[in-house]
Order: C-alpha cells, then structure tokens, then sequence
C-alpha cells in the first residue's frame, strides 16, 4: 500500500534515512522554473545532516548541467549535490572507449559530453566502431522511424545511451529522450548499454552509498522508482510529474501495477 504523503509531508519520514537520491527534472524544476517548496525540501534535510544526492538522466556532465541550474537561481551549495548519467556515461567512455570511432546522435547541445575525444566522432555511422546516443536530432525529434532507417544496417554496433528516460516534459511540452532512440535499436535487434536510471551505476558513482538507508524520490515510475525497486531502496513518487494523468485516472496502485513499480510513498510535489 502506497502511503500519501500531502498531508504530514517528508518531514514525517525524514528520520528514517540516511540518504536521499532525488530527481531534478519534475521534482525539483520543470525545465523552465524551479520548484521552490522543493528547494526547501533539500535545504531541510541539510540541515538536518542527512545526505542527498540530485540525481539526474541528463546525458551531459555535472558541470554542464550545474551551470544550467546556476542561470535557473539555483544555489551552489545545492548545485554541489548534482550527479548526472551523463558523468557515468563520461567516466566509462574514457575508461574503454576513449580510443575508438563513434557515431553520435543526439542535438548539438550535448557535444560537451565528448569534449575530451570530440576526433573520435565521425559523420558517417556505417564507418563508426560505436553508435553514442545523447538524445534526438534536431528536426527529427519526434520521428522515430528516422531512426530505424538510420539504424537498419548498423545493428551490429554497440550502443551506449546516456540517458534512459523515453519522455520528458519541457515545460507543459512533451519530448521524446534518448532512451526511446535506443528502444528502437534494442526492438530491432541491437545491443544498448545504459547509463543513468534505473541501472545501479549511476548511483552507485554518485556517491559511497554502502550500509546506509536510503529513500528514492522522483516522477518516473520507469526510471526513479524502478531503480529504487531494483536497489532495494524505499521510493516516493511524485504525482504531478510525467505520470500525472494516468495516476488521476487510475490512481496510484493501478499505475504502478501497470509498470511492475512498487512505491512505498506518493506526494504531488515534493513539500517538507
């Protein structure tokens, strides 16, 4: 049973961890603003000595995205806590592929992820060793099938996504991610290694996480609660985030069902 969290707020369960993951896109901003009873949500489990980590599927490096946050109003000493799967995708390319020819797709926005080996980036994917997939091409962002032409005979490539999340919601805009790319080249017959949630590297490289308790807090049943359920952590889910109407129509038990999620918590914005 999913315990609502609206009425006695997180502050209610603070005591009962020592570490708290927490997503930023639909929890802590929505792409354009940020969440101010969020902002103090984090500043309250500061003080109360407890640690938090901003984990984020955003396929670009801390920096990158800290400097983001920086021009949202956010503060450093926030900042300081972001981790993206961007920064583990980094760690592993330039542990095991930094070497190697790679095709990239995904929006010019995302070319800092691969600054330090930009000469390894060809423009013609049948002559690259590995398919780097950050996101969607400009002007072909919401049409999937360009990508399976794309790919058609190119399936023996690896592919590394950086970022799992199939949706995101810009705003009150909708966009396709990475992780709905690399679907399309998985269904096809393609081999993807993720980064980013639900997969444990992401937090596991985020911080020395061992023998602590820890609470999961984000919107995405796919990708925050999965990873929590996979992890054995608790989890919260935020209502108001990418699943808000499918919750409203069914209400939370059903939409998680629907997922194969669990959720030990649910809150429609995350308020201390």
């Amino acid at each position: 049973m999913t315990k609502n969290l609206d009425k006695d707020g997180l502050s209610s369960i603070v005591d009962n961890y020592q570490l708290f993951y927490i997503d930023l896109w639909g929890v802590v901003h929505n792409g354009v603003n940020l969440h101010k009873e969020a902002i103090n949500v984090l500043k309250e489990i500061s003080k109360k000595g407890k640690d938090y980590i901003l984990l984020t599927n955003a396929p670009r490096p801390n920096k990158i995205v800290k400097s983001f946050l920086e021009k949202m109003g956010m503060e450093k000493e926030i900042r300081e806590h972001v981790f993206t799967s961007g920064e583990a995708s980094l760690n592993y390319l330039k542990k095991h592929l930094i070497d190697k020819n790679f095709f990239h797709v995904g929006p010019p926005r995302d070319f800092d992820l691969f600054n330090d080996f930009k000469k390894m980036k060809l423009e013609s994917i049948k002559d690259s060793e590995y398919i780097l997939c950050t996101g969607l091409f400009e002007g072909y962002d919401d049409n999937l099938n360009y990508y399976k032409n794309l790919f058609e005979n190119n399936l023996e490539k690896k592919m590394i996504c950086t970022n799992p999340d199939l949706i995101v919601d810009r705003g009150n805009t909708r966009e396709l991610c990475a992780g709905s790319v690399a679907m399309v080249f998985e269904k096809m017959g393609g081999n993807v290694i993720y980064f980013g949630k639900p997969y444990p590297e992401v937090y596991n490289q985020s911080i020395n996480n061992k023998g602590k308790k820890i609470l999961s807090i984000g919107d995405n049943l796919n990708t925050d609660i999965k990873g929590a359920n996979l992890l054995n952590y608790d989890s919260l889910i935020i209502s108001n985030g990418i699943h808000k109407n499918e919750i409203e129509q069914m209400g939370i038990e059903k939409t998680s069902k629907s997922y194969e999620a669990i959720c030990n918590y649910i809150q429609s914005d995350l308020k201390w």
